[in-house]
């Protein structure tokens, strides 16, 4: 099982090294960062994170600012540590890309209670197709590291598929699960136009797809790409 790989940002050295061994104990790996800029700089380095736990009373640049900017390089859930705890400030934190937020002082057993429910949710949220990360919750699609926009129903489409990988549909009950309308003359052609859509979007070939894949007479089919 792999290792989940935490960044831990805080401006106080104390309050770092207490987190960290908090963590270490538990067996996760972890890297320290000393601030805002910091941890941005350790991200596009390294955008593997699993989890990152931010400080928001910084210097220079406050933990919702940096959280802002990271999200450019991942999607990983952001775990907020302060000491503020009035709602305006949790509503920044949680706008600004953040998961979770835990208010100072906080005991062991609270942080990791909260960094084990994100990673698992995290981990059930974020599918992995491929080369392709869909991220459920903040409706993110991307392809080899870059961010790749869809529409709603685009994505409602692929993820659909996903779920029922190896079943085929067809496009009238692709258009019932999807749209949820009736089904009208022009559904059929709605519904192959987002195929093909997200065919340009996601394969390296479009006209030879390789996750979403035509079954003669019966539909689309979600396929799983071989490793």
């Amino acid at each position: 099982m792999e290792q989940s790989k935490i960044l831990i940002t805080d401006d106080e050295k104390d309050i770092r090294t207490m987190v960290q061994m908090m963590l270490d104990k538990e067996g996760f790996e972890t890297v320290t960062a000393c601030n805002g800029r910091d941890a941005i700089e350790k991200v596009k380095k390294s955008p593997d994170f699993h989890l990152i736990i931010m400080d928001i009373i910084m210097p220079e640049l406050n933990g919702i600012e940096a959280a802002s900017e990271i999200r450019k390089y991942t999607d990983c859930p952001i775990l907020f540590l302060t000491a503020k705890s009035a709602d305006e400030d949790k509503i920044k934190a949680y706008d600004s890309g953040g998961d979770d937020y835990l208010v100072k002082p906080f005991s062991r057993v609270e942080l990791i209670l909260r960094v084990r429910a994100l990673l698992k949710r995290y981990g059930k949220e974020n599918k992995k197709i491929g080369g392709i990360s869909l991220n459920v919750s903040r409706r993110i699609l991307e392809k080899n590291g870059q961010r790749i926009q869809l529409t709603e129903k685009e994505f409602d489409l692929l993820d659909f598929l996903y779920q029922h990988k190896g079943v085929a549909f067809n496009t009238q009950e692709l258009y019932e699960q999807i749209w949820k309308e009736e089904v009208l003359p022009s559904s059929a052609n709605t519904v192959m136009v987002h195929i093909l859509k997200i065919r340009k979007k996601i394969e390296d070939d479009y006209t030879h797809p390789k996750y979403i894949q035509t079954v003669w007479g019966k539909g689309y089919c979600y396929v799983e790409p071989e490793v």
